[in-house]
């Protein structure tokens, strides 16, 4: 699926929605206050839709006025969905208080940072969490429709595959790094945690390749050092993918499937060094700080969710294995290169 955002005047919005069976046609679904009103069919054809092979007739361009959603001029909130999908494709918000940049907030670890994505939200016209379970398509119609300037987006995307969507002179991007050590204890016990999902043939599909993974993980005890090594030892590719310098692929990689070697390791280190604004879980408040001064929000510093003692212990297990260190070598360069420069100027 892909959309667009031609232009909302007020007495008249008009967009563009192609779905992804080539023979149906689009619908928007239209919502006020949290309650659908209306649910509009695409009535236009575009002949550049068929000629892309994106349609099979280009009937994909939609226009809502006081016909379809009456009163549509006096409301100064409602939200556009594709009816299919239900993905958001456009919200009209008053422009006042509101922060008039597109902000690209790059999730690093499998825990999203929902606090700060919380802290946030109030303070943009349009907001998309999750990015990395969206299509490409989909992605790439949030990144280029730019007729939002107040956008919040926030996701764990592959970065090189993106980074050209959300450069300095569209968009203020910013990333947050985690200890390699914690993050791979957070993500071993999110498999842990998956287990159930993933032996439920009515809800493994949810996990895809990592439904593998989560049953993997069933077998191995982590508080038995003896048992760490031999998970280790036999985990199967997807886990190995999961847990194999997370943020290097995410950093130095292209596509899902690519194989990282030393070289992405310098491809991320260069991406790094090109974001905004860089932080460190350790040093949240400079980090949450830094990005609510250079955005202009005067707003409390949410506090971070804390780390759960039982992550933490198995991150100062997994230190203790040997297998752990080469497998998270690119990632923790990167990490301590970035604590070391803000302990120079902040204090945890």
């Amino acid at each position: 699926m892909r959309f667009f955002i031609d232009y909302d005047n007020g007495e008249r919005i008009r967009g563009w929605i192609v779905p992804d069976n080539p023979l149906a046609i689009s619908r928007v679904a239209v919502a006020v206050d949290g309650r659908r009103v209306a649910e509009v069919e695409s009535a236009h054809v575009d002949i550049v839709f068929k000629q892309n092979g994106w349609h099979s007739t280009g009937q994909c361009t939609f226009e809502l006025t006081e016909a379809e959603v009456p009163d549509i001029a006096a409301l100064p909130r409602l939200e556009l969905y594709d009816a299919d999908t239900n993905v958001l494709v456009y919200r009209r918000a008053p422009p006042a208080g509101l922060v008039s940049e597109r902000v690209m907030l790059i999730n690093t670890s499998i825990q999203p940072e929902s606090v700060l994505q919380a802290a946030l939200f109030p303070h943009f016209q349009q907001a998309h969490f999750g990015l990395e379970r969206l299509s490409d398509e989909i992605l790439t119609s949030i990144f280029g429709c730019r007729y939002v300037a107040s956008a919040l987006l926030a996701g764990a995307v592959t970065v090189p595959r993106y980074e050209g969507h959300f450069t300095p002179d569209i968009a203020v991007a910013a990333i947050l790094l985690h200890d390699p050590y914690v993050e791979m204890a957070t993500r071993m016990r999110w498999m842990k945690a998956q287990a159930p999902v993933a032996s439920d043939p009515a809800r493994a599909w949810r996990l895809g390749r990592f439904a593998e993974a989560a049953q993997f993980s069933t077998e191995y005890d982590y508080a038995d050092l003896r048992s760490l090594k031999r998970f280790f030892r036999m985990m199967p590719e997807p886990a190995y993918y999961l847990l194999y310098n997370p943020l290097t692929r995410q950093l130095g990689t292209r596509l899902p499937d690519d194989p990282l070697n030393p070289g992405n390791s310098i491809v991320a280190i260069e991406i790094l060094a090109r974001v905004a604004i860089v932080g460190h879980r350790d040093y949240f408040d400079a980090f949450a700080s830094t990005l609510f001064d250079r955005l202009g929000i005067e707003a409390p510093i949410p506090v971070p969710a804390p780390i759960p003692a039982e992550t933490l212990a198995l991150a100062e297990r997994l230190r203790a294995v040997r297998a752990v260190e080469s497998m998270l070598v690119f990632d923790v360069a990167m990490a301590d290169a970035v604590t070391a420069s803000l302990a120079k100027g902040w204090a945890r």
